[in-house]
């Protein structure tokens, strides 16, 4: 009885402290894409049912976010499967329909139910919007794309990532989580560098 308890007991706390947005501090900053800025980046995978649950956050804190935060959405390329998508990603926002496209493709995975996870799918679906099917294809498999997800790999690894939704902050804290407690953790964060960069 007392061991089901202690399971029950620490299965709880890992629960809320997911929920609760948990963080770690970086040994070393990261490269942040516009010095002088508070920068946030969310890693994340299409296919991710907690990146689901986080996006309508997201894009709620988008709504009020702080003139002097720069975000940045990096597709996690951590296996092959997703990398399909972090070029997907990439190639869309080349042609100009990423952020348009960004929440229908969750809502087609989640919702719909539609396997988009490799170039033929994804240049399906990217046609949606009015992509051209060969210029969607030559951007998929572009040096600049190639080098795009490159870039992303390379600091995934430098984070330590081993799974998503991840939220680095300025480049020194990890914050994972899918709820708006997260949100509210990010908050804080923000405030705490806002803060650091004054003095």
């Amino acid at each position: 009885m007392l061991k089901r308890f202690l399971v029950a007991l620490v299965l709880g706390l890992t629960t809320v402290a997911v929920q609760a947005g948990e963080y770690r501090t970086v040994n070393k900053q990261g490269r942040l894409d516009k010095p002088g800025m508070i920068e946030v980046r969310e890693f994340f995978w299409y296919g991710c049912p907690h990146c689901y649950k986080l996006e309508p956050h997201i894009t709620a804190w988008l709504a009020r976010k702080p003139a002097d935060v720069n975000f940045v959405r990096t597709p996690a390329a951590l296996n092959p499967v997703w990398e399909h998508n972090a070029r997907g990603f990439y190639a869309a926002q080349m042609a100009g329909v990423g952020d348009n496209a960004h929440e229908a493709l969750f809502q087609a995975i989640h919702v719909g139910r539609q396997k988009l996870f490799d170039q033929a799918s994804l240049t399906r679906f990217y046609a949606g919007f009015g992509v051209d099917a060969k210029n969607f294809n030559n951007l998929y498999n572009s040096f600049a794309v190639s080098g795009q997800v490159g870039q992303g790999k390379a600091l995934a690894q430098f984070y330590g990532l081993d799974g998503v939704p991840a939220i680095v902050v300025n480049g020194k804290y990890v914050l994972k989580g899918e709820g708006a407690v997260t949100i509210a953790t990010l908050d804080e964060l923000i405030a705490k560098e806002r803060a650091a960069l004054k003095r």
